[in-house]
């Protein structure tokens, strides 16, 4: 029996990484280039990897809800592999791009900064921290005795705890994968702590509009279930065996990836025009929020003639049927979704071959992704199944290369494209 594939189109992707002169990558951190864990602190990046990513200078840019900066950013990850700070700065090594959902820019020498936000919101960002810490502590200390049957003592509940806390600068984020994992199944118990968190992000939200900050932040919950009819996302609660909403992230409005992708598309024609379309200070905080709206700009504001072909590159994509009123409704997420339907939308405006890329990666610690199934038709490899549900038949979302190897295949393609570019 011939072995099912481990890729769809991979040699198509890297054909365009390492051929394509006018390119544009637009790429996700945390599962598409490095292995999901349970603690953020022990995350790797491989040196190979980063090396490559110098071969695509001008051409390659992150784009990431996490951070660059900070004791849990991607920084301290880079530095490890590299060695150290000063090394990393010698070697240009950081990546650049945005961070944060999209308003965090970082350049290959390390340099932040923070489009369009100002003193008064990165001030109220800085309390999230602590009261995220206290939440989780007050929950912990109300339940100590029922807690007592599960043998946690203590020193475990701290650690996990400390684990759990993201002082980001600018998306403070609970990220609780070390309290599922310490809970060892608990779901009941675990779905209560989800729920604590996504009532502390809905306080917090409230205090802000009171200090006349009602229209500077929102809450991404990761993975998610989409948006309701308000445009609030949905907390999607942990099942046997699937942790459900992991990170609950306390961010800045605007700080969308599909934001982000005009953004760095404006970065790109300055650069390689001398002109941005959108203006030299437009950044992800002053783009449009619906994807109609995005679109529009995109069509009106950049020259076709110089418009890349992009490939977009992440790992969070789900969909959910659900049975409303006796009725199955798609509930559509993920933190990748929405960017990478954009550079899909973008290619069919422009004439152009973009890719749309997904990394498998429910290998890792994490148990909320779900593995592709692949497979073949008449001798051509296709996707049977998987990373959403199997019944949501009318998902807009066209994966044009699916890597089942999850991150390393993904390095590895990625890196002998740089070889021959």
């Amino acid at each position: 029996m011939t072995s099912p594939p481990t890729a769809i189109s991979a040699d198509r992707l890297a054909h365009t990484l390492s051929t394509t002169e006018n390119l544009l990558i637009i790429q996700d951190l945390d599962g598409v280039c490095m292995d999901l864990v349970n603690d953020p602190l022990t995350r790797q990046i491989d040196r190979g990897y980063l090396q490559a990513s110098q071969a695509y200078e001008g051409h390659f840019f992150v784009l990431t809800n996490g951070e660059h900066t900070g004791t849990r950013g991607v920084n301290r990850i880079v530095e490890r592999a590299i060695g150290d700070a000063e090394t990393a700065r010698s070697q240009r090594a950081y990546l650049p791009g945005l961070a944060a959902g999209g308003v965090q820019w970082q350049d290959r020498d390390g340099i932040v900064s923070h489009p369009g936000v100002s003193d008064r919101e990165l001030a109220f960002l800085k309390t999230v921290p602590d009261r995220i810490t206290a939440t989780l502590q007050a929950y912990f200390a109300d339940r100590s005795a029922a807690l007592n049957a599960l043998n946690l003592n203590p020193a475990q509940i701290h650690d996990a705890i400390a684990a759990a806390v993201l002082d980001n600068i600018a998306s403070p984020t609970a990220n609780l994968n070390a309290l599922y994992h310490l809970l060892n199944g608990d779901t009941e118990t675990y779905a209560e702590i989800q729920r604590s968190m996504q009532t502390l992000m809905e306080t917090l939200l409230a205090e802000a509009k009171q200090q006349g900050l009602g229209d500077s932040f929102f809450i991404h919950y990761a993975p998610n279930l989409g948006r309701d009819d308000r445009g609030i996302e949905l907390v999607r609660y942990a099942t046997d065996g699937d942790s459900g909403t992991t990170d609950f992230q306390f961010m800045l409005g605007g700080a969308i990836k599909e934001a982000g992708v005009l953004a760095l598309l404006n970065r790109y024609y300055r650069r390689r025009t001398g002109v941005a379309p959108l203006g030299d200070d437009f950044s992800a905080r002053t783009a449009p929020r619906t994807h109609e709206a995005l679109l529009a700009l995109v069509v009106d504001r950049f020259d076709p003639t110089q418009m890349p072909t992009i490939v977009g590159v992440g790992d969070t994509v789900t969909s959910t049927i659900e049975q409303v009123d006796g009725q199955p409704v798609a509930r559509r997420g993920g933190s990748d979704r929405n960017f990478l339907q954009l550079v899909q939308a973008i290619e069919s405006q422009f004439e152009r071959e973009n890719l749309v890329v997904y990394v498998d990666s429910s290998q890792g610690e994490l148990k909320n992704r779900q593995a592709v199934t692949l497979g073949y038709a008449e001798d051509q490899p296709i996707l049977i199944s998987g990373p959403g549900d199997d019944r949501d038949l009318d998902d807009p979302l066209r994966l044009d290369v699916v890597l089942a190897g999850g991150y390393r295949q993904y390095c590895e393609i990625f890196a002998a494209a740089a070889r021959d570019r």
